[in-house]
């Protein structure tokens, strides 16, 4: 996913402010997408000057208010449909797995405790949101929910692996000592 094409998603919604837009992100993008005020504002200023966007009001202290252009709903449409999703298998989490045999086996079983702790902290964030929203029935919710539920099932699956590598570990043969 790109920023640009997260700005546009919102826009889709309807007129927002770089403010409001900020806000919303904060709210919902942010917890598989973050992104800073500058590079949401420098953003902004791109899909504006590549008419993907325009600025449909202005008030007071240099406040703009955008709006997805028909050109930019193409190009977010586009991109949903027609454009492979980037699926990266790298992980430098699992690269570390992988060489887990370089440090001692009690080590290793702490590498993998602290992965199941965060993925139990990731899953409780993504539970206190998803309270939040659970009753909302707009666009964003609803789809915003289906999202969130990927990232839980994810957090819960990454916990229970790295409960199960670390019992793993502690069924390897201890080494002969010397």
């Amino acid at each position: 996913m790109s920023l640009r094409h997260a700005m546009l998603g919102l826009l889709a919604r309807g007129p927002a402010s770089g403010y409001d837009l900020l806000k919303l992100f904060e709210i919902s993008l942010s917890n598989v997408w973050p992104a800073t005020q500058s590079q949401l504002y420098s953003e902004l200023g791109r899909l504006a000057d590549t008419g993907l966007v325009k600025v449909v009001a202005e008030g007071p202290r240099g406040r703009k208010e955008y709006a997805i252009t028909d050109e930019g709903l193409a190009e977010l449409r586009h991109w949903i449909t027609e454009v492979e999703p980037n699926r990266s298998r790298r992980s430098d989490m699992l690269l570390r797995v992988f060489f887990l045999n370089t440090v001692e086996p009690e080590q290793a079983r702490q590498y993998l405790r602290d992965r199941a702790a965060a993925a139990v902290t990731q899953h409780e964030g993504l539970a206190k949101i998803r309270e939040f929203i659970a009753d909302e029935q707009d666009a964003l919710s609803v789809y915003g929910r289906i999202a969130m539920e990927w990232g839980l099932r994810f957090s819960a699956m990454q916990q229970e692996w790295a409960e199960w590598a670390a019992e793993e570990i502690g069924r390897l043969p201890s080494p002969p000592s010397d």
